[in-house]
């Protein structure tokens, strides 16, 4: 996740960002057409390519999913800010938002993405600690006798 290389990109004016989220990570999304189709995916994250700031290559594989499933990776440029918990969320928070920002380009992608559970949201949060207790469930441990 170190940035060395950023890239500086136009988003085209006319393109309107799409929220993407899982757990405290919040990510803005927008995708336009490219000029020349290639087939490498071209994601960036925070202005750095998807493969230097996720290195992970689950995470990869979790950030491309949506293109990848609905045949468009050599069709669009992705560009993403996400900000807020750790990276698998993240790189979840990025996916949902490519999802949401496919389906509001062609809307006929809807019936790929949603039976494989892309545009719903993860509402799994983590729960607070109580007080009087040593975690959010973990109780003092109790004898009888």
């Amino acid at each position: 996740m170190v940035g060395e290389e950023k890239v500086s990109l136009k988003v085209p004016k006319e393109e309107i960002p799409q929220r993407g989220a899982r757990k405290r990570a919040v990510a803005k999304v927008w995708i336009w057409e490219k000029e020349i189709p290639n087939p490498t995916p071209e994601i960036y994250v925070n202005r750095i390519p998807y493969d230097k700031y996720f290195q992970d290559k689950i995470l990869q594989i979790i950030v491309k999913r949506p293109l990848e499933v609905t045949n468009r990776t050599e069709k669009y440029i992705v560009f993403a800010e996400v900000k807020g918990s750790g990276p698998s969320a993240q790189a979840q928070a990025v996916s949902h938002g490519i999802s949401k920002a496919l389906e509001k380009k062609e809307p006929e992608l809807r019936k790929i993405l949603k039976p494989l559970g892309l545009l719903t949201r993860d509402p799994r949060e983590v729960e607070r600690k109580k007080y009087g207790r040593r975690k959010a469930r973990k109780t003092q441990q109790w004898k009888k006798r």
